[in-house]
């Protein structure tokens, strides 16, 4: 798994490849501390190359969304395949982000 922070257009872009488990949840939390600098940028979650994503996954991308919304950012998830999209609305999430 890894993730890597763009700055893409005064966009903030965190893209996922691989299969974010809970055995990678670790490494991308730490990746994803880059994304604290969002004040005034939007956020974009950029899951095209995404394989899998976990409950401790999702906790991650909720904890995103949390710390974007306190600093008037707004969170944007992109990409996703129909395996993710199955789990997120399995899960509610699909109703707390804004796709892309």
């Amino acid at each position: 798994m890894t993730t890597t922070i763009q700055e893409r257009d005064g966009q903030l872009v965190a893209v996922f490849e691989g299969r974010l488990d809970t055995a990678a949840a670790v490494q991308t939390e730490k990746d994803l501390q880059g994304l604290e600098a969002c004040e005034g940028k939007d956020i974009i979650l950029d899951c095209t190359s995404l394989d899998y994503i976990s409950s401790s996954g999702l906790r991650l991308f909720l904890s995103v969304l949390k710390m974007a919304k306190a600093k008037g950012s707004h969170t944007y998830i992109t990409g996703m395949n129909n395996d993710i999209r199955n789990v997120f609305t399995m899960t509610g999430f699909i109703n707390l982000f804004e796709l892309k």
